[in-house]
């Protein structure tokens, strides 16, 4: 990423309402974030979330109520999609079936006015930025899914945009293509070395590829960190519960298990079976009875559900080989580290904003 203190996109008390009186939905509400230049951030977040609309408010599709949108600390809320110096991508490819694999990258230069050997050989620079430049005299429907969202790709890259926007790209994608796509990308944005905001529902291709993430819920941020704070340190019981797995202990159970009357968080991996009391107390662990209520086989690991003795539910992810004499119905003790249980609180909870 880059050292310049400039932001490559801030948001500054973004707002988005959509209809007016009792049809009044407020798609965006009060969102401050900063992106620096070269980061790959992503927006997730579930459908409904607001995390597209906030896409389309930097692209300039959409005009927001309220707020600011800065790229490069130029104020371009009022400026119009061609005054940005941003391209998106969408999930749809939009590929001229009749062209080339370049003559399509090419198009928009070529309306552009720009000379025939430029755009050709600009085109061809953003194909070999994508891997395909031994591709571009083939026909779109000669290539793969993951192949044609690399042609779009490279169409947005001829550009040459400081941004690129990323909206939901692989979606379209098979689970194959989309785990290699998520490879491809992530090596093409560290090649080209420009700013990508990718939007996703998927918690798996947020974490893999991003630099940093906003977690979305409701048209609000409700975290903003790295992959692994997101995953480690959740600050809400949502960003604990969408992104991966999670146990959510209640007030009062955190209280009676933990000493503090506060939700708390904890992944099922951490979780582990022992024997007796004795063998958390050694560890500097928790321990909690509880009864066995189903059984996953997965492979290596398994996942162990249980019931406490208070009725609440737990999660725990556990080696498979580890399981030997336990059955649903069997009573067992899990156990975790102090540290494994993260305080949550609810999103409307949430004090500050996430900048």
């Amino acid at each position: 990423m880059s050292s310049t203190n400039t932001p490559a996109i801030q948001l500054v008390g973004l707002r988005k309402v959509f209809g007016s009186g009792d049809h009044e939905v407020v798609a965006v509400d009060s969102v401050d974030l900063s992106i620096a230049e070269g980061e790959f951030f992503s927006l997730l977040g579930p459908s409904g979330s607001g995390k597209t609309t906030v896409l389309r408010l930097v692209a300039g599709f959409e005009s927001p109520t309220a707020g600011a949108v800065l790229l490069s600390g130029r104020d371009v809320t009022q400026r119009p999609p061609y005054d940005r110096d941003v391209n998106t991508v969408f999930q749809d490819y939009a590929l001229f079936p009749h062209m080339s694999v370049v003559q399509n990258v090419e198009y928009g230069l070529k309306v552009k006015g720009v000379s025939r050997s430029e755009r050709r050989q600009r085109a061809m620079t953003a194909l070999e930025n994508v891997r395909l430049g031994a591709f571009s005299r083939r026909k779109p429907s000669q290539l793969s899914g993951g192949q044609r969202q690399r042609v779009a790709l490279a169409r947005a890259l001829v550009n040459r945009p400081k941004v690129l926007l990323l909206d939901e790209p692989l979606g379209a994608l098979d689970l194959k293509l989309r785990e290699e796509m998520q490879v491809e990308l992530k090596a093409i944005q560290r090649d080209v070395g420009i700013t990508f905001v990718f939007v996703t529902h998927d918690q798996g291709e947020a974490l893999s590829m991003s630099n940093r993430v906003a977690v979305f819920n409701h048209g609000r941020i409700e975290q903003v960190g790295t992959p692994r704070e997101i995953y480690d340190h959740p600050q809400t019981a949502f960003v604990a519960g969408f992104v991966g797995t999670s146990n959510l202990l209640s007030a009062a159970l955190s209280g009676q298990l933990l000493g503090i009357a506060t939700p708390h968080s904890i992944r099922p991996e951490r979780l582990r079976l022992v024997e007796s009391t004795g063998d958390a107390s050694a560890a500097g662990e928790i321990s909690v009875a509880a009864t066995v209520s189903d059984l996953q086989y997965l492979g290596a690991d398994s996942r162990v559900r249980v019931v406490l003795e208070d009725g609440s539910h737990l999660l725990a992810s556990v080696p498979s080989d580890r399981l030997v004499g336990v059955a649903i119905g069997g009573s067992v003790r899990l156990a975790w580290s102090q540290h494994a249980a993260v305080a949550v609180v609810d999103s409307d909870q949430l004090q500050g904003e996430n900048k």
